[in-house]
């Protein structure tokens, strides 16, 4: 059921997109009034039948949302929330709440078109392309599935390009913005170590899964065994943990990836407590059966406080082209490519290349960025850095400073020292910040928007 997903949850449009699809308006702004359940209506005769005619349920700023661009969404949702098991909300709500998302969104693609912002159609590939692989199908068959669920190839690339355009206008418009003072760290260090229960144990475990389907033979179960063994004994012999976990793991992975995060021992299933209970920092332990399949656990790191010891570090480096008028995202890509084959044959130097054509500050050090863990860089490009093996290189990558060349040298599990530890903490805040932030900026948005509702015809 993971094609079902497909349309909403896009992860490689970052959660900040998900962000802002899921607000909800605040109490007492009368212009952020939720319509009547009666202004959208099903589809006649359910999701497969005959759709009724099509009729306009809100206007934006003169823009029209239909009748049929709700329902169609709220079918995604709905398919979205019962592949992850989440409880159904009632109709009406869901109805409720997939028209203001999508007045959201056209408000903030408003705001991008204004401010200029612009998305390639090599953004938009490259986003199709992540969606693909989340999904472990091909382009071509996930348009098929798009198809037979209502959803042309080129509806589904206008919403991609849509989800684009209103993560770009935010980090224009909020992100830049965003400031952590030395004092706001040391307040979240000393907020942490008063709620640090004595005693309370806190751990950051790295997690694989292999599934195994509820109705599986004996048959398949001793494979998907046999297959996290496999992982084991490669772990076992030195083989890189985040590497395996991109190639083995059936597990739905958060912005961290496999790497779960420093959090107290009660947010983690009882299983995997008692399992490490009395493993050390640096213990595989595994396979672990439970319902959903068989587990394999790393212990990264433990401890309290909330303030994490040790962590997953990549050193990278990387050539920057910057787009403009003169050079779109799919010409730095197509340039970028060439640059990535001449070094994959032996005829050119990443570094050399980095510092004639980088157009970034490492330019003069061959593009090494250092050593750096997880959060220090925009989401496009640490998924991109993360699903590479030491040596590789990447394809072109699109972000908000322009497209990107990566190629991982080393990757490292570190002890952090205090300076790295206080850098963490920043990130947390600023991530916090940023939340808030974007949710007042969206919010004063909405109320200068002009939004009219439609009610249905009779």
């Amino acid at each position: 059921m993971k094609h079902r997903v497909l349309p909403l949850a896009l992860a490689c449009l970052t959660a900040l997109a998900a962000q802002a699809q899921g607000l909800r308006p605040s109490a007492g702004a009368g212009a952020m009034r939720l319509p009547s359940p009666a202004n959208v209506l099903p589809p006649a005769g359910g999701s497969t039948g005959v759709r009724q005619a099509d009729f306009i349920v809100a206007v934006v700023n003169s823009e029209p949302i239909t009748n049929n661009e709700v329902v169609q969404r709220a079918e995604r949702v709905a398919q979205q929330l019962a592949g992850q098991g989440v409880a159904m909300p009632p109709h009406a709500q869901l109805l409720k709440e997939v028209l203001e998302r999508l007045i959201l969104e056209k408000i903030q693609v408003q705001l991008a078109k204004e401010a200029g912002i612009k998305v390639d159609d090599y953004a938009i590939d490259q986003a199709e392309q992540s969606v693909a692989r989340q999904n472990d199908i091909s382009v071509q068959e996930m348009h098929r599935r798009l198809a037979q669920d209502g959803v042309s190839k080129e509806r589904f690339r206008d919403d991609l390009r849509n989800q684009l355009l209103a993560v770009r206008v935010r980090e224009r418009e909020v992100d830049a913005r965003v400031r952590v003072s030395d004092l706001e760290v040391d307040q979240y260090l000393r907020e942490q170590q008063k709620d640090a229960a004595p005693g309370r144990m806190e751990l950051n475990l790295g997690h694989i899964l292999v599934k195994v389907a509820e109705n599986a033979s004996p048959e398949e179960v001793a494979r998907r065994l046999e297959r996290a063994q496999e992982v084991v004994d490669k772990l076992a012999g030195g083989a890189d943990f985040i590497a395996l976990a991109r190639e083995y793991s059936d597990a739905p992975e958060g912005a961290g990836g496999p790497v779960l995060g420093m959090r107290p021992a009660d947010r983690y299933p009882e299983l995997f407590v008692n399992a490490v209970q009395q493993a050390a920092v640096g213990t595989v332990v595994g396979p672990l059966r439970s319902p959903a399949g068989f587990h394999i656990l790393k212990v990264v790191d433990r401890g309290q406080g909330g303030v994490p010891t040790v962590a997953i570090q990549n050193h990278a480096r990387h050539i920057l082209l910057r787009v403009g008028a003169g050079l779109s995202e799919r010409q730095a890509a197509a340039r970028l490519e060439e640059m990535r084959e001449r070094v994959l044959r032996g005829q050119a130097d990443f570094a050399t290349l980095a510092r004639e054509y980088s157009q970034d500050g490492s330019a003069k050090s061959g593009g090494d960025l250092g050593w750096a863990g997880p959060g220090r860089y925009v989401p496009e490009f640490e998924q991109a850095l993360d699903a590479l093996r030491p040596g590789e290189i990447s394809q072109p990558v699109v972000s908000r400073f322009g497209v990107h060349l990566i190629e991982l040298l080393e990757r490292r599990e570190a002890k952090l020292t205090q300076r790295e530890q206080r850098d963490m903490v920043r990130d947390t805040v600023r991530e916090k910040k940023l939340e808030e932030a974007f949710t007042t900026w969206i919010q004063e948005a909405r109320g200068r928007a002009y939004v009219e509702y439609r009610d249905a015809p009779q």
